[in-house]
Formats: structure tokens, sequence, C-alpha cells
């Protein structure tokens, strides 16, 4: 009797605005540092991708404390965007990150005027060691009187559209869900430029400490993320997937390989996990391994037959 062949593993690999990960489970800005802090707790070669920690024109030191505070299903946090300033990365923290294996490093970029973007970008096209960038359009943008940029489709236009001028490498845009319609503002993206977008950011929350009756954070409101949120990241993943033609990367309460699933079938052509990696930060590998054998559980062949799978 002819002992039967085992069946191949299935492939993971994905591509989206010209870049190939090996899998499509990518760390979130903002929960993994610069990446090289977790390279003692997690195989980065395991991972698709990281996103670092948001990168300024200058060095920022964030929000006075208290800054997170656990909610019943995730938490709210107003770091304010701490971090070391573009060139700081550059000199500091890219040449390590060049000397790291497998997972590919995207660069996320926020500014409070379209110049700080731009700027920010134009440091970084002369770097080695960055596959693409995240653009955050979920700033205030203080030259116009603090309207955020991703909700105002006028305004992400001319950031998107300046940002992609100058960047010389793709360009993805994070989109803000603090808006009427999700859809609108990817086909913004997409129009002005965009090679991807990714969705959600975090969700502009309040908690009361009912017996000082104060805020939880200091700074009055902060995102919520976290379990919370993944059933309205997954409808606005799916609005945004069936609005544009680029690929969209899904976030939002991912804890596990279903999850992340879910996100695939709504039109996801990669995920980022970001909460999860507070409680465990070996969440993203572990999401990475989990979605392998899913797959392989699933009769799977390809991951990206998954994109867009939803029956309805």
């Amino acid at each position: 009797m002819t002992a039967t062949a085992p069946a191949p593993a299935p492939d993971l690999s994905v591509t989206f605005a010209g870049i190939k990960l090996k899998n499509p489970v990518i760390a979130a800005s903002g929960t993994f540092g610069y990446g090289i802090e977790f390279e003692d707790v997690v195989h980065l070669n395991k991972l698709g991708g990281f996103v670092v920690k948001g990168l300024s024109r200058e060095p920022m030191i964030g929000n006075p404390p208290p800054r997170l505070w656990e909610t019943a299903a995730g938490m709210l946090n107003a770091i304010g965007l701490q971090n070391v300033g573009v060139a700081n990365f550059v000199e500091g923290k890219l040449p390590k990150i060049r000397k790291l294996k497998g997972a590919k490093c995207i660069a996320n970029v926020f500014g409070y005027s379209v110049g700080d973007c731009v700027a920010v970008i134009e440091h970084l096209n002369e770097a080695e060691g960055v596959a693409m960038y995240e653009l955050n359009a979920s700033c205030p943008n203080t030259k116009h009187g603090g309207m955020v940029f991703g909700t105002n489709a006028a305004e992400l236009s001319d950031l998107v559209r300046q940002c992609r001028n100058v960047a010389q490498r793709p360009l993805m845009v994070k989109l803000s869900p603090n808006v009427t319609s999700i859809a609108e503002m990817a086909k913004a993206a997409e129009d002005s430029g965009a090679d991807a977008v990714s969705l959600v950011n975090t969700f502009v929350s309040l908690a009361i400490d009912i017996n000082t009756r104060r805020p939880r954070i200091a700074n009055v409101t902060g995102g919520l993320s976290g379990p919370a949120i993944k059933p309205i990241a997954v409808r606005m993943v799916w609005e945004a997937a069936k609005a544009v033609s680029i690929p969209v990367v899904g976030l939002g309460g991912i804890l596990c390989a279903e999850d992340a699933v879910e996100f695939l079938l709504a039109g996801a052509t990669a995920i980022q996990v970001g909460t999860a990696s507070y409680a465990d930060p070996r969440a993203v590998e572990n999401i990475a391994v989990g979605l392998k054998k899913w797959c392989d559980n699933n009769g799977v062949a390809k991951v990206s037959s998954l994109t867009g799978g939803l029956v309805v």
C-alpha cells in the first residue's frame, strides 16, 4: 500500500503596494516600539512585518500621565505620540533594524501640518531599511483650526497628494474611524495617490472615575482599542475594501488567528495586531503561527485566497 504524500504547507505570503511579506501578520504602530525592543521576546522572522512608533519631525515627550486605562474589553490610551523624532530614529534605531531578518520594517509618519509629514518622509527617503511608509491621518492639522486630517476628505486628499509626491517608497494611509463614511475617506486616499490604506485607528472615547468625577485619562479623552472595537473595525474594512481597488490592511481588536481571518474575509490583504501585544508580547508571533495552522486545518492553500471571501 502506497503512503499518501503529506499536503504541502499553505502559502502565507501576500503582496501589497509592491511589497512581499512572508505572511499577512504585521505588528501595529505604537504597540511594538521600534521592533528591536522585541527581538529577544519575539521571533521576528515569523512576522510579515512591523510598524514602528509614529515618527515626527522633532522628538516628542507625549502627554502627561495617566495615559492608559483598561476598559472592560480593551483599553483607552492617550500617549500623545511620544517618539524619538525622525533624525534620532534614522541614526540610532534604523542601523539595528537593518540587521533584523525576515519581517519588513514600515515607518509610521505623522505631523501637525502637511509640511511636517513631508519633512519626515523626505528624511526617511535617504535612509535604508524601510520598506514603506504608513501615514497617520488621525492628527489635527494645527494650521487649519485643528481639523483632523482623516475626518475631512479635502484635508486628507491634500495631505496624501503632497506626501505621495515626495515619497520614494510605497505610501499606506492609516485612516481614522471617527468619520461618517470610511468608504469616502478610503476613496479620497486612493484618488490622491495612496498605494494602500490601513484601518481602523482608535475611536475617541472617555472614561470617568465616578468617585473623583474626573477623567481616567489626563488628556480627558483617549483612543479606544482592543476586542471591543473589532466588529466595528471589520465592518469598516468591508466597506473600505468595496470602495477602493488598492489593498486594505485591517486592524482593530485582533487577538487570535480566527480574528485575523475575519478581517481577510472582509477584504483585507494583511492585518495588524496592536493592543494584544500589551497583554502578551508574543501575540503577533502566536497569531502568525496560528494562522498557518488554521489554513492547514481548513484546506486553505493560499492565505491570499481568503481576501474578500465574505459571502453575503
